[in-house]
């Protein structure tokens, strides 16, 4: 496989092959760290003096030279609700800036009771047999509103365990299959003001063909949501079905190893309208309408990349003639951690980038600063990206890892290659197994979850988590405040290709161009953001009006491959500050 590497191996070493320290960037220093000096995490204890060797008693040094520092790295955390009730496996935003939180059902007592009158029993499945327990009065899911941090119980029966999800073109939310009496479930949430009420619908007419734990689900151009892979199941199929169901699809299989690694597969929408799936350490070009593999792209070095040992994906923004799709994927564990249950088996820091529609893809790898397994890749409205959540070391699965990365990092693409990360403000919450990151309207983004027991457990070193934080990136800053537009005017709906004009209004003027990007809401589990999209789109420069603001022209995505029919929040972006988006509905 051809790669380009970050640094040369001359670069990092001399002649001899000696470690040429006086040579190395701080983010190079930091890479070379021991495994047995986790930086990542700020809490941790390094070796005492007399166990290091010269080189690192000088990395410890320029090290804690950094620490010093800590509290001036950009970002800034903030804490939401002390106790939500729940430890949310699932998340996704819905269009009435509300948050839906979900986790599995079949877990026991939650924090977060459902009033008396709505308790109901839920059936304990074993093998074959089939018990009622007693009445579960708790809830597994519920809805937050980030403008007041209220939580509502909301009521889901069947076991959503490791289920998938995505938004349908009218703004609900499609939710597929789990465990148990799970497994071949098709559920509905459709949002509403919060002065209403809403909950979740089990349909009871449809169901999936094959029963789907591990899924990946995303929206194609037509509306209509594909869904694929499950355990044990290597097939792909349609929400609304199609009369042949379930098609087969080997790559799955294929790409299996003894510990799985096919699991909750990346899944991304080019915008010539195949997929990019990408399991284990392989990805394909699949055209889901032939059921036709056009293309096997070159295997990524750094081991398996899914789970149970999985980093995270993302596709990069579409822009210019949205002909280009660019897809990264970070972060892993080691293969045979989840087989010998090894907690301190060290994560993988690399991570692949390559450009998916081009006629001779490579993949082009780098490091990050640290290594990570479970981390969330949210998507910016700048189209930069953030890293956050996961561990250091270990696998996925209960009880399996540790060291968490309690440091959030972001990826520049527009930055050269080997200077695309930048270390960002650390946390003070481990979240691991099961943890959730998603983008709020404002800029802000949401941290939920990580619950790596399989009961809820509080007493012990990785305990069940029940707050929600918001992390805010630097361009939320205070001495940013006034490059923040304000979006006054928009359009509530679009057609595709359909010109528009977007009224904003800024404290300062106006000196460069001002983006108008339009960003989904994606449903996030288990380290991967299903069906996450950016796009920017054309727009002219801003030109003042008579009221005191600018107008901007703009031109709605030129088709549906590019941008699936949906709400999305539309930012105007400000020399890289973004507004607090305003949702808007893309339809055929």
């Amino acid at each position: 496989m051809q790669t380009q590497i970050a640094q040369t191996k001359r670069e990092r070493e001399g002649e001899d092959g000696a470690i040429a320290v006086e040579h190395l960037s701080p983010a190079t220093m930091i890479r070379m760290v021991p495994w047995s000096m986790p930086i990542c995490n700020s809490t941790q204890i390094v070796p005492t003096m007399h166990t290091l060797s010269p080189v690192s008693l000088i990395l410890l040094f320029l090290l804690s030279i950094l620490s010093l520092s800590m509290g001036d790295l950009p970002g800034t955390w903030e804490l939401l609700v002390a106790d939500a009730g729940i430890a949310s496996m699932h998340t996704a935003v819905t269009h009435f800036n509300t948050v839906v939180l979900l986790d599995r059902t079949n877990i026991g007592p939650s924090r977060l009771r459902l009033p008396a009158n709505l308790c109901h029993h839920r059936r304990h499945f074993h093998r074959r047999n089939v018990t009622d327990l007693n009445p579960d009065c708790y809830a597994h899911s519920a809805l937050f509103d980030p403008a007041t941090n209220g939580i509502r119980p909301l009521i889901i029966h069947t076991d959503t365990w490791c289920s998938s999800g995505q938004f349908l073109p009218d703004g609900t939310l499609l939710q597929t299959g789990g465990d148990l009496d799970g497994w071949k479930k098709i559920r509905k949430f459709v949002p509403c003001e919060t002065s209403h009420h809403c909950d979740w619908e089990e349909l009871s007419d449809v169901s999936l063909a094959d029963g789907r734990w591990y899924a990946t689900n995303q929206i194609l151009p037509d509306g209509s949501v594909i869904i694929v892979g499950g355990k044990v199941v290597n097939s792909i199929e349609f929400y609304p079905p199609h009369p042949n169901g379930a098609v087969s699809f080997p790559f799955l299989a294929d790409v299996e190893d003894r510990q799985g690694d096919n699991l909750y597969p990346y899944v991304h929408l080019l915008p010539n309208g195949h997929l990019f799936i990408f399991a284990n350490n392989r990805a394909v070009l699949y055209d889901y309408e032939k059921n036709l593999i056009l293309k096997n792209y070159p295997p990524l070095d750094g081991g398996p990349r899914n789970y149970p040992s999985a980093g995270s994906s993302v596709m990069l923004a579409l822009e210019g003639d949205f002909s280009t799709a660019v897809i990264v994927v970070c972060g892993g564990a080691q293969y045979g951690a989840y087989i010998k249950m090894d907690t301190t088996s060290p994560a993988h820091g690399s991570c692949g980038r390559i450009v998916a529609t081009s006629p001779d893809p490579v993949w082009e790898v780098e490091e990050m600063p640290f290594a990570r397994i479970m981390g969330d890749m949210v998507m910016l409205p700048t189209g930069e990206v953030l890293i956050i959540n996961g561990a250091q070391s270990g696998t996925q699965g209960f009880e399996l890892a540790s060291n968490p990365c309690l440091s959030p990092v972001l990826y520049r693409p527009a930055q050269p290659l080997g200077l695309r990360f930048m270390v960002l403000n650390p946390g003070a919450v481990p979240r691991m197994y099961h943890s959730t990151a998603n983008l709020l309207p404002d800029g802000r983004v949401l941290l939920a979850g990580s619950n790596p027991h399989y009961f809820y457990n509080f007493n012990t070193e990785y305990p069940t988590e029940l707050r929600l934080e918001a992390f805010s990136p630097e361009y939320l800053s205070p001495d940013r405040a006034n490059l923040r537009p304000e979006i006054r005017t928009w359009p509530k709906t679009l057609r595709f290709g359909e010109a528009f004009e977007v009224e904003i209004t800024v404290a300062l003027p106006i000196v460069a161009p001002v983006e108008v990007n339009l960003g989904n809401a994606p449903f996030a589990t288990h380290s991967f953001s299903q069906g996450q999209r950016l796009v920017k789109l054309k727009a002219t420069p801003a030109v003042p009006d008579n009221g005191g603001g600018y107008r901007i022209s703009c031109v709605a995505p030129s088709n549906s491959m590019v941008a699936p029919p949906g709400y999305y929040m539309m930012f105007a972006v400000n020399q890289g500050v973004p507004s607090v988006a305003q949702w808007v509905q893309l339809a055929v």
